[in-house]
């Protein structure tokens, strides 16, 4: 199609991603899906467009290897109309503290590596819940654990029911692709993120200044500790946070390098 796009209809393809899509995380796909899915052709489709846009720099070396018009373009929030917090009015519990985390059924798989870390922290802390934002039901074996379906209409009032906001990744090349949309989605609300220093993440969040980058199992229980125990805490970093999203990954921060798509 895209092919028949470029080089019969003479059309300007402007290619767009923000996964490695040459690759995939699904370990034991079938040769049926791999077939179907044919990632292989993500290189022809680079060599054919105009012009490739780039959710990150891992993304965009990738591109660059078969069109030298490839834009870094990161993942953008709308601070102003949607990622706003003084636009709603919400209500949280002062004698409970909520971590939580959002995402599709197919990156569940990611939340399941802090598991045994939050069964701690829900131990040590009794006014600790979890709070999951998705599309499916988590399996996961948590005292105090609570479930949203994802819904447009009630995303930004359910995010702003968490005082901590995490986001664990494995260190490998699928996440490397991964453009950090948990992060500045926590970030853009004022809620502190917490992540795992793996792809952009690094980029994104500046450690102990917005945000926070774990590693070990320890690292990750010592964060969260402190930011349980701290509103004052909370509150510093999650301005921190917002004001790196208003800089950096805002509409109206990347609106030109977004419009020199089309020049």
């Amino acid at each position: 199609m895209e092919w028949f796009i470029a080089k019969v209809l003479k059309k300007k393809i402007i290619y767009d991603f923000d996964d490695a899509i040459w690759l995939t995380d699904k370990m034991e796909e079938s040769f049926l899906d791999r077939t179907i899915r044919w990632r292989g052709k993500v290189a022809s489709v680079c060599k054919w467009s105009y012009r490739i846009s780039c959710g990150n720099e891992y993304l965009r070396q990738y591109g660059i290897q078969f069109n030298s018009r490839s834009l870094l373009n990161p993942t953008t929030i709308d601070s102003e109309n949607q990622h706003n917090r003084e636009l709603y009015a919400v209500q949280k519990d002062k004698n409970r503290i909520v971590i939580g985390w959002t995402g599709s059924h197919s990156t569940l798989k990611y939340l399941y590596l802090l598991e045994s870390i939050l069964q701690q922290i829900q131990n040590t802390f009794p006014q600790v819940d979890v709070l999951v934002i998705a599309d499916k039901i988590p399996s996961m074996n948590l005292p105090r654990l609570m479930y949203k379906p994802w819904s447009k209409e009630s995303e930004i009032r359910d995010l702003m029911q968490l005082h901590i906001g995490v986001m664990p990744l494995p260190d490998d090349e699928w996440s490397k692709g991964k453009c950090g949309f948990k992060a500045l989605q926590y970030m853009a609300l004022e809620i502190p993120a917490v992540a795992s220093p793996v792809g952009v993440n690094k980029e994104i969040i500046r450690h102990e200044v917005d945000g926070y980058l774990c590693s070990s199992d320890e690292e990750w229980v010592s964060v969260l500790g402190k930011l349980i125990k701290s509103s004052s805490l909370r509150a510093e970093i999650g301005k921190a946070g917002r004001q790196t999203v208003i800089e950096r990954y805002s509409v109206s921060s990347n609106s030109d390098n977004f419009l020199s798509l089309f020049e």
